[in-house]
């Protein structure tokens, strides 16, 4: 017996070398330099879960059953938001999203604040630049409760004058807060110095001139001109059942009276900036200033939009592999990150360029910048730069789609964005199908440093000086 166990565990230990033998040959090549996998494509939502319908109203419904957690999500989105604001009322959006649910139906504010938290539940508004949308959440036993909370919020808003007093001290309170942020400082005025007198020329939050005249009457009015049942999605998700929600549906919202879908917005002006444009915003405080450098854009709905978010991948929404990355932070040793955006909303919003350094090294960088950003107009791109631009997004698209809840707020986005509804499952296939010359012609179509606006907020005293020369210069107070 003894021969044996000892032969057994030379056995063993043989087994034991060998196999980690193998592991370390396998292991010799390192996992960074290995090939990346396929990017998988096709469908992203399974059909056989998603149901679409309508109410005679015109209310549309979502709904993607998902049974595998007693949990659900109740949401209504209306397909107009922030942009549809008079630059006057700017912050009427968020202001009205608010009051939506601090007190609704019977309940007042405790009350509506009592009832979700009894559940354990969620009741959430918010609004955006081209929607305003309501949300609850809790588990799926609770959904008679939390059902009439959420159409009573969406529905029967009380918009009471205390209320309403209270949103916007708390309103006027973050505005003022955020002028301690120098990022948002920044962004701010660049939209200004691109859109002024147009609503995307102030913050999303609004200003704080146009919150302070704001009251009931007007959240009021405005909740009447965008909650119509034409204007409007409903969607559900979790552990429910697409007849059930569409019989609580016709309960709830089926008498709603139809109105008119509100107008389109002002569109935005175009070619925004038409020349360039320098604003220092003088914060004498700062020793680090930020930069942001940008000019229109394109809309969400954009045939170029694929080509576009690639060119953008490439030039600075790629993190550490873009080109603005490499030159102004591993080359020049200017600044710990640079980046690059398209903000696309129903209207064209602006595309734009960010990053910070030293006030000392401010000219340098935003030479730098504009340097990177005309190579990128006019010189052609390297084919890599692309498939690695294609892997980074088709192979990341996933990753925002985890859950049923993020696949149905997704589809809900196509449908207030006036997209497809099958974006979802092309837009790997698109990603991966966009060429060289459709970025290259995105490229030399909307890159245009050579009017751009450039936003430098720091000590107005050493940064005037320095960016003359790069068009007129202005002075603003934050």
């Amino acid at each position: 017996m003894r021969v044996r166990a000892a032969s057994l565990r030379a056995v063993a230990r043989a087994a034991l070398a060998a196999g980690l033998g193998l592991a370390c040959a396998q292991r010799a090549t390192p996992a960074w330099e290995l090939p990346p996998p396929p990017v998988r494509t096709g469908a992203v939502v399974d059909a056989a879960r998603l149901h679409r319908s309508a109410l005679a109203n015109g209310l549309q419904l979502l709904v993607f059953e998902d049974p595998r957690l007693p949990q659900l999500a109740l949401g209504l989105a209306v397909r107009r938001g922030a942009a549809q604001e008079p630059l006057e009322r700017a912050g009427l959006a968020s202001f009205t999203a608010e009051l939506l649910t601090r007190g609704a139906g019977s309940r007042d504010a405790l009350a509506v604040a009592q009832v979700v938290d009894d559940l354990g539940a969620s009741l959430d508004s918010s609004a955006a630049w081209d929607s305003v949308t309501v949300a609850a959440s809790g588990l799926s036993r609770d959904v008679d409760a939390l059902f009439g909370v959420f159409a009573d919020a969406v529905r029967r808003p009380r918009f009471e004058p205390g209320e309403a007093d209270k949103v916007r001290d708390e309103l006027l309170a973050v505005l003022e807060q955020q002028k301690d942020n120098p990022t948002l400082v920044a962004r701010n005025a660049l939209a200004r110095a691109l859109y002024d007198g147009h609503r995307f020329g102030a913050p999303l939050p609004g200003t704080a001139a146009a919150v302070a005249s704001l009251d009931a009457g007007a959240a009021a009015a405005f909740h009447r001109t965008l909650f119509v049942p034409g204007n409007a999605i409903l969607f559900a998700t979790g552990d429910v059942r697409a007849a059930d929600v569409v019989a609580r549906a016709e309960a709830a919202f089926g008498d709603w009276p139809a109105g008119p879908t509100p107008a389109p917005p002002p569109a935005p002006p175009s070619p925004a900036p038409p020349a360039r444009r320098v604003v220092v915003v003088d914060r004498p405080d700062l020793v680090q200033a930020q930069i942001v450098i940008g000019h229109d854009g394109m809309a969400r709905s954009d045939p170029a939009r694929i080509a576009a978010l690639l060119l953008n991948d490439i030039l600075g929404g790629g993190g550490f592999t873009s080109r603005l990355m490499a030159r102004v932070r591993a080359e020049a040793g200017l600044t710990y990150g640079a980046y690059s955006a398209f903000a696309m909303r129903r209207a064209p919003g602006p595309f734009l360029v960010g990053t910070f350094t030293r006030v000392a090294e401010v000219r340098r960088t935003i030479d730098l910048v504009l340097s990177e950003v005309e190579r990128t107009a006019r010189e052609p791109l390297a084919p890599e730069e692309l498939a690695s631009a294609q892997r980074l997004m088709a192979g990341g698209f996933a990753l925002g789609l985890e859950t049923a809840a993020d696949v149905t707020e997704a589809l809900v986005d196509l449908d207030v964005q006036g997209l497809p509804p099958d974006s979802l499952d092309t837009y790997r296939d698109r990603v991966l199908g966009a060429t060289l010359e459709d970025v290259q012609r995105a490229a030399r179509e909307r890159l245009h440093p050579e009017r751009a606006a450039i936003v430098a907020v720091g000590p107005a005293a050493k940064l005037a000086p320095a960016l003359e020369g790069l068009g007129p210069v202005e002075v603003w107070q934050p």
